[in-house]
């Protein structure tokens, strides 16, 4: 077996501004930065790393200023998290304050079963109430 239960996961998106994708997924969704670049190097991408503290995935947010990428995701392009218990309000207002934007599903089921919040770059993140079952 290739991945098992302790493979460590990097998922990375381009991002137009990484200290908005920052406050979103940090002060917003509540995650840790585990790592950024902290100056500008000619040739490279700048960084942002986030993700639990101790957990064994993160997203790795770049942008890189000699060559920028826009953004492209889909209604389909989905991180989506298994509260286990209702949204709260709360959760939501803070994911807006940090500049996000409520937008509806395209598959019903998560309309249905939770919120979906756009980031900053157009990704969407699903905050679901219910729990992860196989």
């Amino acid at each position: 077996m290739i991945i098992d239960a302790q493979t460590r996961v990097r998922v990375a998106r381009p991002s137009r501004d990484l200290a908005a994708a920052e406050r979103f997924y940090v002060d917003g969704l509540g995650l840790d930065v585990q790592w950024r670049s902290t100056e500008r190097v000619p040739g490279e991408h700048d960084l942002l790393m986030v993700g639990p503290a101790d957990g064994s995935w993160h997203f790795e947010l770049t942008h890189d200023p000699e060559h920028p990428l826009e953004p492209t995701p889909t209604v389909d392009d989905l991180f989506v998290v298994y509260l286990g218990a209702p949204v709260e309000e709360e959760q939501v207002e803070r994911l807006l304050a940090a500049g996000g934007t409520r937008v509806p599903a395209h598959n019903p089921y998560w309309d249905e079963y939770g919120v979906t919040v756009a980031d900053p770059d157009g990704y969407r993140l699903v905050l679901c109430s219910r729990s992860w079952s196989r």
